[in-house]
């Protein structure tokens, strides 16, 4: 089980429906197919998949992946 803090989005009106929201923290890494320049894609593993970034541009966010996909996107790619 995960021990997520959620919080209520500041999107979300006065009402007690809402969306919450969770940090969920990432250490990013080289990936270890990334070549030896500088310029890779970077690797966090999350409590419920992974996530990818460009090493480049780490503040532009990331792409989120659920397990089932990481885990067919990694069968594929390691063919």
């Amino acid at each position: 089980m995960n021990n997520f803090v959620f919080r209520k989005s500041s999107y979300s009106g006065a009402g007690e429906n809402c969306v919450e929201v969770a940090h969920i923290p990432a250490s990013f890494r080289k990936s270890s197919h990334s070549g030896a320049s500088e310029n890779c894609v970077e690797v966090a593993d999350l409590p419920c998949g992974a996530a990818i970034r460009d090493s480049k541009h780490p503040d532009a966010g990331h792409l989120p992946f659920p397990a089932g996909e990481w885990a067919g996107f990694l069968h594929a790619a390691l063919r």
